[in-house]
C-alpha cells in the first residue's frame, strides 16, 4: 500500500494545487510511482479521459506532473456548479443528477465507498499518493461531514501539511487560526505549516517562523516562493481573468462567461510571446480584436442571456459582420447558432428556449444523457480564412449534453464563424500555428514575429521549474520523514 501526504490550506486559492503537482514532480523525480488524489473536487474545469470518464483539471495538472495519465479515480467526485445553490454530482466520471447544495451535503456520506474504493485502488498500484484537500479543514459548520479535508484524512491515515497564503495577507492568523480551530485528533494529523506565495527576503519571516512554530506546536516545513509557471490553474480564481494584457501584433478576445468552463482550450494561445488573450467582460474592453473566442460554459442559455443583457451579443455579431473570426467551443457553439432548446430543464435556468446569436446554421436541443468521449480526427474541407486547418490532425474530448443539428464534432465553419465541440482543440500540434498563421494572413504580419513555442517542451519545463521551486522552498527531509511517519 502507497504511502500517503495530504495538502490542505487555510482557504482556497492557498496554492494547494501547485503545491501538489509541485510534490507529485519531485516523487516522480526521485524515482517513486506517485499519483494525485481528490476526493471531492467543485470546479467548471473538467477533463475526459480516455475511457469516458468525466474529472477536475487540477487532477489532471497533477497526473501530468506525475508522468502518468489521468484517472477518474485520482478525483472521483466532481461538482461542477449549474446555479448559484446547485451543481451536477459526478461519482467516478459519470453524472448521477444535479442536487442543491443541502441535498448533497445531506447526501455525500453516500459517496464515501465510492471515494474509498478509488483511493484503494490508486494506492495498490503506486508508491506515494498526494492528497489536495478542499477549501480549508476550519469550516467548522461543514465539518460533520467532511470527506476531502480531515474527514478524509482520518479515513485513509494521512499526515497533513497546511498551507498558508502570505500573498492575501495574514498568513501567522491563517495558520494558527485555523489549528486552533480543530479537534485534538485533527490537530495531531498536522505534521508542519507552509508558508505559500512568498516574495522577498525570506530572514524578515523567521521571527514569526519561531512563533509559529511556539504557537502550532509542529515545524514550519518551507516557504514556498511565488511561483510564476504557465500551467493550468483550477478555477474561475485564475490569475488569467483579472491580468491586464495590451493588445499585441495579434491580438485575441475570449469573452468572459460568468459560467466559463474549461477555458484551458486557449492556452495554447498564450504560448507566443507576441500574442495576447483577453478576458473581456464588459463591451469597453472588446477593443478590435483579430479573432474572439466564446468559451464552453456549465450554463449556455443563461450565460447566453448575460451576454445578451450586457451587450456583448451585440458587440460580438457587430464584429462579426465587420469580417472578425469568430470561434466556439462547446457552449460558445451552442449560442452561435440559431437556437437553444432545453424542453427538459437540464440546464436548470428555468427558461426552456431562447434564440441564439444566429452566425451559424444550426440548432441545439438538450438531452438528458451527457456526452462524454475523447475525440480525434482530421480536420476536412474547412473554407473561409482557417481552410490551412484542412488535413491537420486534432485531438480532445467532448463534455456536453446538447446535440446540435446540422453540427459537426470536429469544425463547423460558415465564412468567418467557427464552431466546435472539442474541447482542446488547438492542443494539437500545428493547429494553434494554423490558426495564427491565418489571422497574420489577414493583417499582413510574419508569422514567424509571433514568437512560438515547442508547446510539449514548455509544458515539461514548466513543471520542472514548479518542482524546483517547491524542492527549494521546502524541507524536503522533513517531508519525506512524514511521509515515511517518522515525525
Amino acid at each position: 500500500m502507497a504511502m500517503n501526504i495530504m495538502i490542505q490550506g487555510t482557504m482556497s486559492n492557498a496554492g494547494k494545487s501547485l503545491l501538489c503537482a509541485g510534490l507529485c514532480r519531485i516523487f516522480r523525480q526521485d524515482g517513486w510511482r506517485v499519483a494525485p488524489f481528490k476526493s471531492q473536487n467543485m470546479a467548471l474545469n473538467s477533463f475526459i479521459t480516455a475511457d469516458g470518464g468525466e474529472m477536475g483539471r487540477a487532477q489532471v495538472v497533477q497526473a501530468e506532473a506525475a508522468g502518468i495519465a489521468p484517472d477518474v479515480r485520482m478525483n472521483p467526485i466532481l461538482l461542477k456548479p449549474t446555479t448559484d445553490v446547485g451543481s451536477q454530482v459526478i461519482v467516478n466520471g459519470r453524472v448521477v443528477g444535479n442536487m442543491r447544495a443541502m441535498e448533497y451535503y445531506r447526501r455525500k456520506r453516500e459517496f464515501v465507498p465510492a471515494v474509498m474504493e478509488a483511493y484503494n485502488a490508486l494506492a495498490a498500484e503506486n508508491d506515494v499518493i498526494v492528497i489536495e484537500g478542499a477549501g480549508s479543514p476550519a469550516e467548522i459548520n461543514l465539518k460533520q461531514e467532511d470527506i476531502v479535508n480531515m474527514g478524509l484524512a482520518r479515513m485513509v491515515d494521512a499526515p497533513v501539511l497546511l498551507v498558508g497564503d502570505i500573498d492575501r495577507g495574514g498568513v501567522f492568523a491563517q495558520l494558527y487560526g485555523t489549528v486552533a480551530l480543530l479537534e485534538a485528533d485533527e490537530r495531531a494529523r498536522i505534521k508542519a505549516t507552509v508558508v505559500n506565495k512568498f516574495r522577498g527576503d525570506k530572514k524578515i519571516l523567521e521571527p514569526g517562523l519561531k512563533t509559529l512554530e511556539e504557537l502550532c506546536g509542529v515545524p514550519v516545513a518551507g516557504v514556498v516562493p511565488y511561483i510564476r509557471v504557465d500551467i493550468d490553474d483550477e478555477d474561475s480564481l485564475s490569475e488569467r481573468f483579472t491580468r491586464r494584457s495590451e493588445a499585441r501584433l495579434i491580438d485575441i478576445a475570449v469573452i468572459r462567461l460568468p459560467r466559463i468552463s474549461n477555458f484551458t482550450d486557449f492556452s495554447p494561445f498564450e504560448r507566443y510571446g507576441n500574442v495576447s488573450l483577453r478576458y473581456v467582460d464588459k463591451v469597453a474592453d472588446l477593443g478590435q480584436p483579430d479573432m474572439i473566442l466564446l468559451p464552453g460554459t456549465k450554463s449556455t442559455i443563461s450565460d447566453l442571456m448575460w451576454l445578451r443583457q450586457c451587450g456583448l451579443e451585440a458587440a460580438v455579431q457587430k464584429a462579426a459582420a465587420a469580417g472578425t473570426i469568430v470561434f466556439g467551443i462547446c457552449g460558445g457553439y451552442q449560442m452561435l447558432g440559431r437556437r437553444v432548446e432545453d424542453p427538459q430543464g437540464v440546464e436548470a435556468s428555468g427558461v426552456t428556449g431562447i434564440a441564439g446569436m444566429g452566425l451559424l446554421p444550426m440548432e441545439t436541443v438538450f438531452l438528458g444523457e451527457k456526452v462524454q468521449t475523447q475525440t480525434a480526427g482530421v480536420f476536412r474541407d474547412v473554407t473561409g480564412p482557417l481552410a490551412d486547418l484542412s488535413g491537420l490532425t486534432y485531438r480532445g474530448y467532448e463534455i456536453h449534453m446538447g446535440r446540435s443539428q446540422e453540427a459537426l464534432p470536429a469544425l463547423l465553419g460558415e465564412g468567418h464563424i467557427y464552431g466546435s465541440y472539442v474541447h482542446g482543440i488547438f492542443d494539437a500540434p500545428g493547429v494553434a500555428d494554423a490558426v495564427l498563421s491565418a489571422l497574420c494572413r489577414r493583417k499582413g504580419v510574419d508569422y514567424a514575429s509571433l514568437d512560438a513555442v515547442d508547446m510539449a517542451a514548455y509544458r515539461e519545463r514548466q513543471y520542472d521549474k514548479l518542482a524546483d521551486a517547491v524542492r527549494e522552498g521546502l524541507d524536503m527531509d522533513l517531508i519525506y520523514r512524514i511521509l515515511r511517519r517518522e515525525v
